[in-house]
């Protein structure tokens, strides 16, 4: 494990980068015994910094859920980030692009629970019965540390490369609508880009956050009421520019839209 003085040094580079939009360089090439807990003691310590500051965490996101983001990424395991109130947009807003660093987009699920959902042995049973609505959403992603080379323990440390949502679309309660088969179109500038079904998060996108939970679970936490769940993206990342226009095609669950400023 990486001594305590060592996380927080870690841990105020990221929030710089964050704060300045500045890249750090890959963790794994100046630690090289560091490990997936001591990245999750990174991205804690950040978090918790974070709230100490006044941001208000609303949820989670789960990364890597997909065998397409696995391939794109190179990285066989998912992971899972923090999600705060200021990351969150509604449909159709315009965002400032010079926020986020090496922005790209993908297209996910988003769980609004109604209940606690506690490890380490939850289900995809437990995930749905807590579920008061799914709703489509995109991610932004953000990544804080240099992209070439980086592995799971850098992306961990980096939030997850989290940063920020827009949800929109058609709200449905989980028994409505057979969630594997939810299908998007993703498009920027009025041009189609990427396609997918949810059932490339694990056969089911309740599985990833079933799959979040048993993680927490082993870190002392859980899921709450209340929580918004990212459950994973089922395309690959879709980066954009300034200028661009990002639209999803839910089908029956609506559309969602953004401009990025």
């Amino acid at each position: 494990m990486l001594p305590p003085e060592t996380v927080a040094a870690i841990a105020d580079e990221l929030a710089a980068a964050e704060r300045d939009r500045t890249m750090v360089p890959l963790l794994t090439a100046r630690h090289p015994g560091m490990t997936v807990e001591d990245s999750y003691a990174v991205q804690n310590e950040w978090r918790r910094r974070a709230v100490e500051a006044g941001r208000r965490p609303v949820g989670r996101k789960i990364g890597l859920t997909s065998k397409v983001m696995q391939a794109a990424t190179g990285i066989d395991e998912p992971d899972y980030g923090a999600i705060f109130a200021d990351m969150v947009f509604e449909n159709g807003s315009v965002i400032e692009h010079a926020r986020f660093s090496n922005v790209r987009i993908e297209v996910e699920l988003a769980f609004m629970l109604a209940e606690p959902v506690d490890g380490p042995d939850a289900t995809v049973f437990d995930v749905l019965r807590a579920t008061e609505y799914v709703v489509p959403a995109l991610e932004i992603l953000s990544s804080r540390i240099e992209l070439e080379g980086r592995t799971i323990v850098d992306t961990i440390s980096d939030n997850a490369a989290m940063g920020g949502m827009v949800y929109g679309g058609n709200p449905v309660r989980p028994g409505e609508v057979d969630l594997r088969w939810v299908s998007a179109l993703l498009y920027r500038n009025e041009t189609i880009e990427e396609s997918g079904v949810a059932a490339a998060v694990l056969n089911h996108p309740a599985m990833g956050v079933a799959w979040l939970a048993n993680k927490l679970a082993q870190h002392g936490d859980r899921l709450e009421a209340g929580e918004l769940v990212l459950a994973g993206s089922f395309t690959r990342p879709m980066w954009v520019h300034p200028g661009d226009t990002v639209l999803a095609d839910f089908r029956e669950l609506g559309t969602i839209s953004c401009r990025f400023a």
